[in-house]
């Protein structure tokens, strides 16, 4: 591994010097930042995957729809389609991506959602609508300079914080650290339900080397449930037969040790994040008793049948931990009120 780090070390060098000038031009203008006046909220990561970012934007979709028309806007990441698509009665998973299509498949009778590869007209296309969104939530956006979010919301999965990254290709960090001063609020997913003072305090102080903002801690809480299209069953009465855990997520060792501490029994067949489904491996799970992750039944439900899957929220630490991430998100609400015209 050491090895392979040594030769690959030039590429994360270079990649990093791209991404510098990439920011610089940035900054001093040549590439154009867009700012809109409707609140825009992004959810995003210096890392590749696996940081939790969305049930990040399901809770914030939780907080909003009640009191807000919110927009989701999404990348689509492996789509079929090109350009702006607007999410409606007719849309498949593979016309907005699978995380986008679990968005509108859970929350679509309380959000506008729409995938843009270009964020910018993504927004201008959703505020064009006769009944535009209130608040824009920019899902994964964190690295798309082109807009400038009021509130930037950047996660970091506790046991794989950024401090402890490199650049890709030797590491998995898209972005260079000192982006983080960007943010708003720092978030610290997938922590332990309970995580002593003095761990928090000594995490928090590697982050503050790189931001100036506020740091919560949030832990994953699986579903009492698992469930198909047709109802849901307990998850302890579900594991008294064995089964076949699929994924294609970016790290699924969380949920591997959440099922066998449960007691449960099972294979697990892993595979890359996003995965396509082919055939072959269709035929294969065919017959299989499965549990899968929410964002994989969406792209797996069409091709098999008997699917179950465990939906996960986010769940923060300490009532605190919420106040502050609560008031941190809220200000692009104040701000926009606050404004004198």
């Amino acid at each position: 591994m050491k090895l392979l780090r040594f030769i690959l070390l030039p590429l994360a060098v270079l990649y990093g010097l791209i991404v510098r000038l990439r920011h610089w031009c940035y900054k001093v203008g040549i590439f154009k930042e867009h700012t809109f006046a409707v609140p825009t909220i992004c959810v995003g990561n210096v890392a590749v995957g696996g940081t939790g970012k969305s049930p990040m934007v399901e809770y914030l979709i939780r907080q909003l729809k009640t009191t807000q028309r919110v927009g989701v806007l999404s990348r689509g990441y492996k789509r079929k389609t090109k350009g702006f698509v607007l999410a409606d009665g007719n849309s498949m998973v593979y016309d907005l991506g699978d995380e986008p299509f679990q968005f509108w498949k859970k929350f679509k009778d309380d959000i506008i959602l729409a995938v843009c590869g270009c964020r910018v007209e993504g927004i201008e296309q959703m505020l064009a609508l006769p009944k535009p969104p209130e608040v824009i939530i920019l899902d994964d956006a964190f690295q798309h300079r082109a807009v400038k979010a009021q509130t930037n919301i950047v996660l970091t999965a506790y046991g794989h914080l950024f401090t402890n990254d490199w650049l890709l290709p030797v590491g998995h960090l898209r972005d260079v650290v000192s982006r983080v001063r960007q943010a708003d609020i720092v978030v610290v997913t997938k922590c332990p339900r309970t995580l002593p003072q003095e761990e928090r305090k000594r995490i928090a102080g590697r982050l503050q080397q790189y931001c100036n903002c506020p740091i919560v801690f949030a832990s994953i809480a699986y579903d009492k449930d698992v469930f198909t299209d047709d109802g849901n069953t307990s998850l302890g009465d579900f594991i008294q037969k064995p089964f076949t855990l699929v994924t294609g997520i970016a790290n699924p060792a969380p949920l591997v040790k959440y099922l066998k501490e449960q007691g449960a029994v099972f294979e697990h067949l892993a595979f890359a994040d996003h995965h396509h489904f082919s055939p072959n491996e269709i035929k294969l799970l065919k017959g299989k008793r499965i549990l899968t992750t929410e964002k994989d039944y969406v792209r797996l439900q069409p091709e098999l049948g008997g699917l179950y899957y465990l939906p996960i929220t986010i769940n923060f630490i300490t009532p605190t931990d919420a106040h502050i991430f609560g008031t941190v998100f809220g200000k692009a609400f104040n701000d926009k009120n606050n404004k004198t015209v």
